[in-house]
């Protein structure tokens, strides 16, 4: 398989007619070698439209929503970004690529060393191993904050870490029908929320939504 060619066919049929039109995020996942993210024996599915298991039940996110993240995101070069979810590294590539410095926060000890090891060009990138699935209280401040997992409730310590002007991607609710929302901090205690549109994906490990009892 010519993995340049898939990389090509991977932005024209998949992520252009999925609405991701911005050129910087085109143009970086024209780049960016994605099959450089994945296995060995994964190779020639790394530019296919599913999702990808990468190990401790977790899996890689489909290309055209990791493309409608970044798009939605809109990362500048001054940019200092808080990522939840390590997982391939490839969307920490991807946003290490635009931002000015990436703080990335990985559950499993193994993908996070996999990554690592992925991710050794980049010289703006902090890897932190610990459960953020309802706060990272490392009392910093950041311009965009994304959760690559969904959860069942956003939690609101994320809003708070957000600068004026900072937007968080999170994709909440239960399946089958979870919302893509993007937050935008307008002033010291407002935020707007802005519904994207509707997915499905795996919970951030923790913020699963709880079991209902019955009676």
């Amino acid at each position: 398989m010519n993995l340049d060619q898939a990389r090509f066919f991977m932005v024209e049929q998949q992520i252009r007619p999925w609405d991701v039109l911005d050129p910087q995020v085109l143009d970086l996942l024209s780049e960016l070698p994605r099959h450089k993210f994945v296995a060995a024996d994964q190779q020639t599915l790394a530019y296919s439209d599913t999702e990808l298991p990468i190990g401790e039940g977790q899996v890689m996110l489909a290309p055209k929503l990791e493309a409608r993240i970044m798009q939605a995101l809109d990362v500048h070069e001054e940019d200092r970004v808080l990522e939840i979810g390590t997982g391939s590294g490839y969307m920490t590539a991807m946003l290490a690529s635009l931002a000015n410095h990436v703080t990335s926060v990985e559950l499993f000890e193994s993908l996070q060393k996999t990554a690592a090891a992925r991710l050794t060009q980049f010289n703006n990138i902090e890897l932190k191993l610990g459960d953020a699935s309802q706060a990272w209280p490392d009392q910093q401040f950041y311009d965009v904050i994304v959760l690559t997992g969904s959860c069942s409730e956003l939690p609101e310590s994320y809003k708070a870490q957000l600068n004026l002007g900072g937007r968080l991607f999170a994709i909440v609710g239960q399946s089958p029908a979870m919302q893509a929302i993007l937050v935008t901090r307008i002033s010291e205690q407002e935020w707007l929320e802005e519904s994207l549109f509707e997915t499905d994906v795996p919970a951030l490990v923790h913020a699963e939504a709880k079991p209902k009892f019955e009676f």
